[in-house]
């Protein structure tokens, strides 16, 4: 009797465990309606414990210790109504490990497919990438990308239930911006990249203007070039006062409430400046260089990216100085920006020095990668496990002092 009453509670034990480590199981598809041919790419799976907002937006640097929770999973080939379920073990996620990490509770869930494409690189390597769609290689927000309908579930580790999402929506194309009268746009088709990547490639600028360039057609002007990530427009200006309705907001990254109006303050009172009397006139430029692997290229020449420095300044650069006015000179240029910017302006004035008079860099990423962080990436083996030299330890015993 006794053993059978073991068996059974061993049987139980086992069973619970052997749900506990499967975790629920989410089948992902999507219709017909939303994509008539089969795609490659990455599903990306969202459990979220805050229902304000749709959890594809709340996938952050500042939330990625909290909330939420994201898993993913390649795909190949996936067909229209075809599903591919993601709770085994090839789906890794963060913070949680696994699906089988999920505690217990209430969740909304959703799921977005990053869609990928094949690039034939010139260098003979043949690569499935996402594609930059004007978003700055943010899958939540890419044009094409298929995403599901958030939905509610209840997640209970010890009766784990399937669950079925359909990603039936198509995230839009997003609208260029407008010219305004300080403001310009440009957008060039790089021969240099396209040769290397296999398709057409185009490089973008965002463009402010001087106070007075249309009622100085004749004057022309120095560059300022400003790197680092992603700009969708010339940041930090603005042509009217902050919005006295504006709601303000906390931010995580500074731990300070009303962050936005600051930003708005200080974008128009950069404007008041720029228009000032005795304010220098030239044109600055923010680059969109993003790329199938990141939001920037790091504007040097790559391996992996092929020549984006070439591209950057043998043909963007000249088409922005020849439409706006640019005096064209190396003497008449400089770079400036921060972090990853500061590093890029770094990288332009050692890489191509005839062209920059100068380069403003605040606290750069390292400048190169013999101590990256505590790393050498040149020599150390690997990145998880320091090895420092041998040391002896020389042990000198002496008495006790009379007077201890």
């Amino acid at each position: 009797m006794l053993k059978s009453v073991l068996a059974g509670l061993a049987a139980a034990m086992l069973a619970t465990g052997a749900a506990r480590a499967a975790g629920p199981a989410v089948s992902v598809s999507f219709p017909a309606s939303a994509e008539s041919k089969a795609l490659d790419g990455r599903v990306i799976l969202i459990f979220s414990k805050d229902p304000k907002s749709e959890p594809r937006t709340q996938v952050t640097p500042e939330s990625a210790l909290r909330n939420p929770f994201v898993f993913g999973q390649t795909v190949d080939g996936l067909k229209p109504g075809q599903a591919v379920t993601l709770g085994g073990p090839g789906t890794f996620g963060w913070p949680a490990r696994n699906l089988s990490n999920l505690k217990a509770g209430e969740y909304t869930v959703q799921a977005v497919l990053n869609r990928y494409e094949t690039y034939h690189r010139a260098d003979g390597a043949v690569v499935k990438l996402p594609p930059d769609m004007g978003e700055g290689q943010q899958w939540a927000s890419k044009p094409g990308n298929l995403y599901s309908t958030p939905i509610k579930v209840t997640i209970d580790p010890a009766h784990p239930k399937p669950i079925s999402l359909s990603l039936a929506n198509k995230i839009a194309p997003i609208t260029p911006k407008a010219d305004t009268p300080y403001i310009k746009h440009i957008r060039i088709k790089s021969e240099r990249l396209s040769k290397f990547w296999g398709r057409p490639v185009y490089l973008g600028a965002h463009v402010l203007l001087p106070e007075g360039f249309e009622a100085h057609p004749d004057a022309r002007y120095p560059l300022m070039v400003f790197h680092g990530h992603f700009p969708d427009d010339i940041s930090n200006f603005r042509t009217t006062p902050p919005d006295p309705d504006l709601k303000p907001d906390y931010s995580e990254r500074f731990h300070l409430a009303g962050y936005n109006r600051i930003q708005q303050q200080e974008a128009y009172d950069f404007y008041k400046r720029w228009t000032s009397k005795d304010f220098p006139r030239f044109l600055v430029i923010e680059i969109d260089h993003a790329n199938p692997y990141f939001d920037d290229s790091y504007a040097v020449n790559s391996a992996n990216l092929g020549p984006y420095g070439d591209a950057i300044n043998y043909e963007l650069i000249p088409e922005v100085e020849k439409r706006f006015r640019g005096l064209a000179q190396g003497w008449a240029r400089f770079t400036y920006g921060g972090s990853t910017g500061g590093w890029e302006a770094l990288a332009t004035q050692v890489f191509y020095p005839d062209m920059y008079n100068g380069a403003f860099a605040a606290c750069p990423d390292p400048i190169d990668f013999r101590a990256y962080t505590v790393i050498n990436l040149y020599k150390d083996k690997n990145a998880y496990a320091l090895q420092g030299q041998a040391a002896s330890v020389c042990l000198l015993y002496t008495s006790p002092s009379p007077r201890d």
